[in-house]
């Protein structure tokens, strides 16, 4: 595809250049600076001074001025000129022999310095050696040879030699590696060690063999079948072949572009992807040239200068045609025409972003994005082509020059909503990838408030999640923007960040009360669950009765889950809330269950206050006529439960209201509470049957107790079964016997045998006898060896207490403490086994020496 990248433009007039004779033509020429060196076909050497002038509607032109011209005598053609500013020199080849001229007066040197027989010569833009004020050239010979030379001022100093197979057509030189064209092919030469590599075959009659140095070590060659063909030093190609016209008579370079020139064309082709770009017509073209990074081309008797277009043009060119590909390619090579570091990131990031917004016309969203983030474009240049999308306090300009002609995604969907839908998931999608990354820095607002829009319209479920993150949506438009897409949940959440909580509370509740609310509201749990943790107690009481009346049992929690840090407050003071919840009777129970069972508050009112309402509770169900079995137990359970977790509790009160409706069970803890174990032993053996919660309630009114307490509530039992008052006695003799034989019951045995009737035989009683005997002379057995020890221990101590009399402790003025060597002003002292004699306050450990470390038995230390 083509593009402009050079313009032809007149550079010396024909009248200018022509001699004195009129059949002067022009046969090569070289720039050097301001200076051109003309060679021409009858033998002149012709000096110009040549000066590029921008004109201000940005066309270039040129000076010129001759300066001088300089006849070789020999009367042939000048076929090959170079000039070496270093040196004020120019190399001239004339007639087969290469001569110095001054640059200046184009003088022969005094020296007479020349080199005879040479068919063709070049320069070493790369050279071995780094002598500033010489040049390094290669010479080819019509003798199957080729030199190297290092010209100076005045001397052209032989190098070496190297032998070819066949004579040079033209050479490349670049370091210790010369290119050759021999007349049947190209070679290699590495001039350190005369190796050749042969690159490919050429037929020399057909196609004019030409070298182009392009870069270190790699040359590009005139092929077979119009190919130009690129090759390094080791003879290998890492460019595709360039595809170029027939009839080449010369090839320049200036990156990224080859230009090859024939009789009617000058072609230009990209290095980058090997494609021409451009055609200039040209005819009788003789020299092509790159010159310090210009451009000449001259016919036989007028030159020219191919001007580049700048980069920048020839880039908006390609972007105006869509290039995008191109653009890219040739704008990541810009930096190499030397152009400033900073002003090749600035040109190519601005002509990323307009790649970006070209993909972005196309729907090539992921290439789009790509080049976005690459660019660091403003983000604000891609929201704002959706209306109403950034926040409207936002007063955004976009970039001038523009990036794009883009009006809105309406202009490019063309009222298509799938199209429309699609560049909102693009713009969706690219926020969400650069939310908190470096690309939304600054701009933490206006993506925010974009995502949050856009969730509003399509993704209703990551609203909440943008909002309750550290999220930069403000209240100015966010607020009608979610009211009008419905997303009442979302927008209590955003009052809520914004610390409007009234205001969310009142979105909430007229959630709940709605009958077709946001599917993303959680429900009333949420409400609570935000009740329970606000910190502004006024504000809670303004919703509770709203929660409460919905649902007791969820509303009271915003009353029992509290946090736990939460520093305590009047109005949430427990009696204010007890107070408050006598209107609900299910909350009240619930929140008293928290006082007492939870938080262990150990007041008389509130213990009182649970247990009545337990019994109210159980009361109506027993009064109810279709009341399940089930729901009576349970309700009996929690408050005989409570009744015996409990001590604080009013037992009288609750114990009349027993007693009224038959309650025994209830009646058997309450009096148990009092201490009147017959009468609650009695009420479970005689009225309830209950003899297994006889048993129980002995262990459980006994627990933590000393064991008297124990045994006297098992007599307790054992006499209620054993009660000669009782009519039905006899139906009490098993229960009283497996209460005599249990291992959990603990008695008195002598004291039972007196309980026991006269009638019952020892061998009712074998099991209750043998055990109690047992136990009775393992206790006395087990006092005999105790006592035994003791007496051991006794004897011990006596022998210790005898030895450490033994020896003598000497105390006065002069004795000092062993551990802080001060002296002993109280009579009280420690002495370790050892002889170290301390204070009694310097003695950390009585059984460790504070001076030697060793350790000692228990009891040893006085």
């Amino acid at each position: 595809m083509s593009i402009k990248a050079f313009e032809l433009v007149s550079a010396i007039e024909r009248v200018k250049l022509m001699s004195d004779k009129a059949k002067t033509q022009i046969e090569c020429m070289d720039v050097c600076g301001k200076n051109m060196y003309i060679g021409t076909s009858d033998c002149f050497v012709v000096h110009y001074s040549i000066e590029e002038k921008t004109q201000p509607n940005g066309r270039v032109t040129f000076v010129s001025e001759k300066q001088g011209h300089k006849y070789l005598v020999v009367k042939k053609p000048i076929a090959q000129l170079r000039a070496a500013s270093a040196l004020n020199r120019i190399m001239v080849l004339c007639d087969n022999t290469l001569t110095l001229l001054n640059m200046f007066d184009l003088e022969p040197i005094v020296t007479g310095a020349k080199i005879k027989s040479v068919t063709c010569f070049c320069i070493n833009d790369n050279p071995v050696r780094t002598n500033p004020f010489s040049v390094e050239i290669c010479v080819a010979l019509k003798r199957k040879l080729i030199q190297l030379y290092t010209v100076t001022e005045d001397r052209l100093m032989h190098l070496r030699d190297i032998s070819l197979p066949d004579q040079a057509l033209a050479v490349g030189v670049d370091g210790k590696f010369v290119c050759a064209a021999l007349s049947s092919q190209y070679c290699v030469v590495d001039t350190d060690n005369s190796q050749f590599t042969d690159l490919f075959p050429i037929d020399s009659d057909q196609i004019k063999p030409i070298i182009k140095r392009i870069s270190k070590e790699e040359f590009l060659l005139s092929g077979p079948s119009a190919l130009g063909i690129f090759a390094t030093s080791a003879g290998v190609s890492q460019r595709p072949p360039m595809q170029w016209s027939d009839g080449l008579t010369s090839v320049s370079y200036v990156h990224p572009y080859i230009l090859a020139m024939n009789d009617e064309f000058i072609t230009v082709h990209s290095i980058l992807d090997q494609q021409q770009k451009q055609a200039i017509p040209f005819q009788g073209g003789v020299v092509l040239g790159d010159f310090d990074g210009r451009i000449f081309v001259a016919s036989s008797r007028e030159i020219y200068s191919l001007v580049p277009i700048p980069f920048e043009k020839q880039i908006q060119a390609l972007l105006a045609d869509k290039r995008v590909n191109e653009a890219l390619e040739l704008a990541k090579n810009a930096n190499k025409t030397g152009m400033t570091r900073d002003k090749f990131v600035k040109m190519f990031k601005r002509i990323q972003q307009q790649a970006a917004f070209i993909e972005f016309c196309q729907q090539h969203f992921e290439e789009a994005g790509q080049l976005f983030r690459d660019s660091g474009i403003d983000v604000r240049e891609i929201i704002s082509l959706y209306p109403h999308v950034l926040p409207k306090s936002i007063n955004f300009t976009r970039s001038v020059p523009p990036l794009h002609e883009i009006a809105d995604i309406n202009q490019l969907s063309r009222s298509d909503e799938k199209v429309k839908a699609a560049y909102k998931e693009f713009l969706r999608t690219f926020l969400e990838d650069i939310r908190g990354t470096n690309l939304a820095h600054g701009y933490k607002r206006e993506v925010d408030v974009a995502l949050l829009k856009l969730y509003a319209e399509s993704a209703p479920e990551r609203l909440c999640e943008l909002i309750s993150v550290d999220t930069g949506c403000d209240l100015d438009d966010c607020v009608e923007w979610l009211e009008r897409h419905g997303r009442l949940h979302a927008l209590g959440l955003l009052y809520q960040r914004h610390a409007e909580n009234d205001k969310a509370l009142a979105v909430w509740t007229r959630l709940a009360d709605s009958d077709s609310p946001d599917p993303t509201f959680p429900g009333l749990e949420f409400v609570v669950e935000f009740l329970s943790s606000l910190t502004d107690h006024e504000l809670l009481w303004k919703y509770v009765d709203w929660v409460l009346e919905k649902d007791e049992e969820l509303g009271v929690r915003i009353f029992t889950e509290r946090p736990a840090s939460e520093a305590q407050s009047e109005r949430l003071r427990p009696e204010t809330v007890v107070d408050y919840l006598h209107r609900f009777p299910r909350a009240v129970i619930t929140y008293l269950e928290f006082l007492v069972f939870q938080r262990r508050l150990e007041k008389e009112k509130y213990h009182t206050h649970l247990a009545v309402l337990y019994l109210e509770a159980v009361l109506r169900l027993m009064e109810g006529n279709s009341v399940k079995k089930e729901e009576l137990d349970i309700a009996r359970s929690k408050l005989r439960h409570m009744l015996q977790m409990s001590s604080l509790y009013r037992v009288q009160l609750i114990l009349g209201k027993a007693k009224e409706k038959d309650m025994h069970a209830e009646c058997a803890i309450l009096y148990g509470k009092l201490e009147d174990h017959d009468k609650a032993l009695r009420i479970l053996v005689h009225k309830l049957k209950d003899f297994g919660a006889a048993e129980n309630y002995c262990q459980v009114n006994s627990h933590g107790k000393e064991p008297g307490y124990r045994k006297r509530l098992f007599h307790i039992l054992l006499s209620v079964y054993l009660d000669p008052s009782y009519e039905r006695r006899d139906t009490l003799v098993a229960p009283a016997m497996a209460l005599l034989n249990s291992s959990v019951a603990e008695f008195d045995t002598v004291k039972v045998l007196q309980l026991l009737p006269d009638s019952w035989s020892v061998g009712l009683l074998a099991q209750f006898l043998t055990r109690a005997v047992r136990s009775s002379m393992h206790n006395s057995r087990t006092t005999r060896i105790q006592r035994m020890m003791a007496r051991g221990e006794n004897l011990q101590v006596k022998q210790t207490f005898i030895e450490l009399q033994r020896d003598a402790i000497v105390m006065n003025d002069e004795r000092a403490c062993a551990v802080c060597n001060r002296a002993f002003n109280d009579p009280s002292f420690v002495r370790y086994p050892n002889g170290v004699v301390t204070h009694v306050h310097c003695a950390k450990n009585k059984y460790i020496c504070p001076v030697s470390g060793k350790l000692f038995s228990a009891g040893r230390t006085r």
